[in-house]
């Protein structure tokens, strides 16, 4: 199995959603465009990338949204280098379909008082949902691995809560472990690194906004 040196995960630019969220009410969330502030933040991120993979081919996973597609075109990858895969798995939660703004803050007030992981949006999902989908795109990405020739490298385009949870997943965390922590910023990267001891260590933690309350004892 080639596994790979290093898989990157990076949060797409700020979107226009980020900056006004009444846009949700005229636009689909999976349209919306980078805001010229995020245009920079995935330059700065293609600089930071394009220095840590050099000249070495890099496996690109991207979410099917404009933000994350834009985002990773800022990157300016040698296309000689890359491989790029649409991944529908990497999407953003879902929230439903058009959004009215007051009915959606008075839903994520819902939601951070029931909880990130387990709350379901109306007509739209809940972390675990998300989290399942994750842990599929996992499976087809071990698969992956057993290419003789994978790439070193492999470059995650996404979401926040969605990186939260692939790392989740993979290191094992628990709910409550989940909870305690924090999205990254926009053009934001977080990388699982390949150790010497054969496993994948993460080259920073998320930011940590209180202490886990776990309901008991995982071992």
């Amino acid at each position: 199995m080639a596994r790979p040196r290093r898989i990157v995960l990076v949060r797409h630019g700020e979107s226009d959603g980020n900056a006004d969220d009444s846009v949700y009410e005229r636009e689909p969330d999976h349209a919306l465009c980078l805001t010229a502030a995020g245009r920079a933040q995935a330059l700065a991120a293609g600089d930071r990338l394009r220095t840590l993979f050099g000249d070495e081919r890099v496996s690109v996973y991207v979410s099917p949204y404009r933000r994350t597609h834009e985002t990773l075109r800022l990157f300016h990858l040698d296309p000689e280098h890359v491989r790029v895969r649409e991944e529908p798995r990497l999407r953003e939660q879902d929230w439903g379909n058009w959004q009215d703004r007051d009915d959606v803050r008075l839903q994520k007030a819902y939601r951070d008082a029931y909880g990130h992981f387990f709350y379901r949006f109306a007509q739209g999902e809940s972390g675990a949902d998300v989290y399942d989908r994750v842990g599929a795109f996992l499976e087809s990405l071990f698969r992956s691995f057993e290419a003789p020739d994978h790439p070193p490298n492999v470059l995650l385009v996404t979401h926040g809560l969605t990186m939260r949870l692939f790392c989740m997943r993979w290191f094992h965390w628990t709910v409550a472990e989940f909870e305690s922590l924090s999205n990254p910023d926009n053009g934001e990267t977080r990388c699982l690194e390949l150790g010497p001891d054969g496993r994948y260590h993460l080259d920073r933690p998320f930011e940590k906004w209180r202490e886990p309350e776990p309901y008991g004892v995982t071992i």
